[in-house]
């Protein structure tokens, strides 16, 4: 760079002339001079240009392909696959209660116990009234035999014969209404002993050992439930009828049960066993159960569950992490990572989800890196600098130079 001096005006006539400038104060004036054009180096230039381009820190993913389900999912509740109330057919005073409240109890245990001893002196009185018209019928048919023999030979009048047969005929009656009072004496004893009729789990106990216990009563002594295997309720859109009709003719439907709670969990698989014949003509809706083996007793009666019917698989899906496609004024879109670290916007149309991620169902091929997170700040074409877990292998070796 050329440096130049200003020229000092001649000295006017009637002054004093003005010394020349000092060698110290032209050395310093030419080290003022060299600084400022090291300050404008082309080195200091790049430093500057770099900071100026430096890109936006985000953080992207690969876009792949996967075989996923197709599945309908719904939020249904728990329900026993069985419930029975528990109440005495006869009146008496409880016993014994052979359970506690909340136990597991086995198909045909024994539950409660009402007072026997009433129901058998009534067993044994009716007992004792069908032997004794059993031997009068005895006697009585021996009597017409012996009548119907004297009337043939004319020892006795047809009369006395008919009054013998007809003594036998009432006689055989009697016994048949004492047979059947003895067994509903039997059966009304074998009442007094409550057995579980299948295996399940009880609930609160209602009715105490002292108790009197009416036939039929309103309130139940126990409820019991069949949890083991336990079924989920819940609903679809009715306009899936014909899509879970026709998967359903081709094998049984898997369902997949996880408690709102405990989403971290792996699913409860169980199996479609109930497609309701009506859909809900007020709510358009399809009532649906699902039976699950429930052998560790992780669904319970009550419980709320996100259910999942896969009705089949569909392969070659492109999919991105659900947090890369972004809603704007003209739609879905992602944010695609180029070769020389910049984006370009690209209109996507979505599909289905499944555990975060989404398909696409076109503007994106498998391969493609797409930004996950950081999107607010990118415009297309800006630079960009890949961050984060979800940077791909080798994402440092691609960045750009300053």
């Amino acid at each position: 760079m050329k440096l130049s001096f200003p020229a000092f005006p001649p000295v006017p006539r009637g002054h004093a002339p003005v010394a020349p400038p000092s060698p110290l104060l032209c050395l310093l004036t030419c080290l003022l001079a060299l600084l400022v054009l090291a300050g404008c180096s082309p080195e200091h230039e790049g430093q500057a240009g770099q900071k100026r381009q430096a890109g936006i820190p985000v953080t992207v993913a690969e876009s792949t392909t996967k075989t996923l389900p197709v599945e309908l999912t719904a939020t249904g509740h728990v329900e026993a696959e069985s419930t029975v109330e528990i109440r005495s057919q006869v009146t008496g005073t409880l016993k014994t209660v052979h359970f506690r409240e909340g136990d597991s109890v086995k198909a045909g245990e024994l539950l409660f116990t009402i007072d026997p001893r009433p129901f058998a002196a009534d067993l044994a009185k009716a007992e004792a009234d069908l032997a004794r018209d059993r031997a009068e019928l005895d006697n009585a048919r021996r009597e017409a035999a012996r009548y119907a023999l004297a009337v043939q030979k004319g020892y006795v009048s047809q009369e006395q014969a008919d009054q013998a047969a007809t003594l036998v005929a009432t006689l055989t009656a009697t016994v048949k209404a004492d047979e059947a009072a003895a067994n509903r004496a039997r059966l009304e004893l074998e009442y007094c002993s409550i057995r579980a009729p299948f295996a399940g789990r009880t609930g609160e106990l209602l009715s105490h050992q002292g108790n009197l216990i009416k036939e039929n009563a309103d309130t139940p002594m126990v409820t019991l439930k069949k949890v083991q295997p336990i079924l989920a309720a819940f609903t679809v859109p009715g306009h899936h009828l014909q899509d879970i009709a026709r998967y359903q003719s081709a094998g049984s439907l898997k369902v997949l049960a996880t408690l709102q709670k405990y989403v971290n969990d792996p699913p409860l698989a169980g199996d479609l066993v109930f497609v309701d014949n009506t859909v809900d003509p007020t709510t358009g809706m399809l009532r649906l159960k699902a039976s699950f083996a429930n052998g560790d007793r992780r669904l319970w009666p009550g419980q709320l569950v996100d259910v999942r019917i896969e009705l089949t698989r569909r392969p070659d899906c492109v999919v991105v992490p659900s947090q890369a496609v972004q809603v704007g004024q003209e739609g879905t879109y992602v944010y695609v990572v180029k070769d020389d670290q910049t984006v370009g916007y690209r209109p996507v149309t979505p599909g289905m989800l499944h555990q975060g991620e989404t398909v696409i169902e076109s503007g994106l091929a498998a391969g493609e890196r797409v930004v996950i997170d950081g999107q607010l700040q990118l415009a297309d074409g800006v630079r960009i600098e890949v961050r984060g877990q979800g940077a791909q292998p080798g994402d440092e070796g691609r960045r750009s130079a300053p």
